[in-house]
């Protein structure tokens, strides 16, 4: 295999301290090697990944979350580096053009946290307006991937409506609707999309469809004031100042748990949010064992070994039922209590604003929710 990592002396694995159950997951005996191989593995905050880091430690394998950006700026100086490994959905933060062109591989955990981020809309929409249980409204979902399309699974079993757009699928029973029916037809709208910028010639890997402030003042006009905006994708989606100055011309109830500035947050945005959480949609304890065995098992294949750990093996039993809440509404704060993560995020907020360092440390020690069984 191209660029197969060297299975004779140890491998150096350089990780996010944030990635769950690592050292469940890789060590020597997951890996197939313990009689050949020692396997090191050195956590660090994934905002501390950086070149210098990767340059001093040259490690072999590379795991990452959402936090760090991987690219020619991070890799230029090293040459040792053969595997990159995101524990999360989106890929935003990773140039995979520039790792094919190293022949690095690159895997990301597709769909790892897919009904924990779906089940997170669920409970910021249903908290806030719990008649929504016994009403059939209408759900408008913008981006139609693993976690939109999960989505539409909850918003049918509960007789909503949906209203769905995503311009890079064709159209279908799902896809139904524009951008504009999305935003000015819906009761809650909710976003799932990656963050891309416009492509041109100077950003060739640019997207048609740009994301990057798809949610502007001219979007925010087209919504009623009594629509809910939710954003658990990427902050930049969503134009900052565009949103505040509409909830304070509209009082539009609006839950964000990614910020355009993240990890800082401006308290005049964060006063008037609904609900505010630190980027923990998908911090479940199913989610994110998930994202760990998904690029545990790439690694795996790149090393030619036979897996031999499985998340199963490392889950607590589970009695969080998605059919037992549907029959008991007033069970929810019992399931997730949202309230409470908005509660320690504001509880941040010093001078004016959530300072990074405490955005993040609520992120590395969130006690992980469980994900409900569909």
């Amino acid at each position: 295999m191209k660029g197969r990592v060297n299975t004779i002396n140890h491998i150096t694995i350089l990780a996010d301290s944030n990635i769950a159950s690592l050292d469940k997951f890789f060590n020597a005996s997951t890996l197939g090697q313990a009689s050949e191989q020692a396997v090191d593995i050195i956590t660090v905050a994934g905002r501390d990944i950086n070149a210098s880091l990767l340059a001093e430690l040259q490690p072999d394998i590379l795991l990452i979350r959402s936090v760090t950006q991987v690219n020619e700026a991070l890799l230029a100086n090293n040459d040792s580096v053969q595997f990159v490994g995101s524990a999360t959905i989106g890929t935003d933060h990773v140039d995979q053009d520039y790792l094919m062109q190293r022949h690095i591989t690159f895997a990301n955990a597709a769909g790892c946290s897919k009904h924990s981020v779906a089940q997170y809309v669920l409970t910021a929409a249903l908290t806030l307006r719990p008649q929504y249980w016994q009403q059939s409204i209408t759900l408008g979902i913008i981006g139609l991937g693993n976690i939109g399309s999960t989505l539409v699974q909850y918003a049918n079993d509960l007789g909503w409506q949906v209203l769905g757009y995503d311009p890079l699928l064709p159209k279908s029973k799902l896809n139904n609707a524009s951008l504009e029916q999305v935003l000015s037809q819906s009761d809650v709208v909710s976003l799932h999309v990656p963050l891309t910028d416009k492509k041109s010639e100077a950003n060739p890997r640019g997207s048609n469809y740009p994301t990057r402030h798809l949610i502007d003042a001219e979007a925010l006009a087209m919504m009623p004031a009594d629509t809910m905006l939710i954003n658990s994708a990427r902050g930049p989606v969503i134009e900052a100042d565009a949103l505040v100055a509409d909830i304070e011309r509209t009082g539009r109830q609006v839950v964000l748990d990614v910020f355009e500035h993240e990890p800082q947050i401006a308290e005049r945005l964060l006063s008037k949010l609904a609900f505010a959480t630190p980027h923990i949609a998908g911090y479940t304890v199913e989610g994110k064992l998930r994202g760990t065995q998904i690029i545990y098992d790439a690694l795996c294949e790149k090393l030619a070994v036979l897996p031999t750990q499985t998340m199963h093996a490392l889950l607590p039993l589970n009695l969080f039922l998605w059919s037992e809440l549907k029959a008991h509404p007033d069970r929810l704060i019992k399931f997730y209590d949202i309230q409470q993560d908005d509660a320690s995020l504001r509880s941040k907020e010093i001078d004016g604003q959530i300072d990074g360092a405490d955005f993040d440390g609520l992120r590395r020690d969130y006690h992980l929710r469980r994900e409900w069984q569909f």
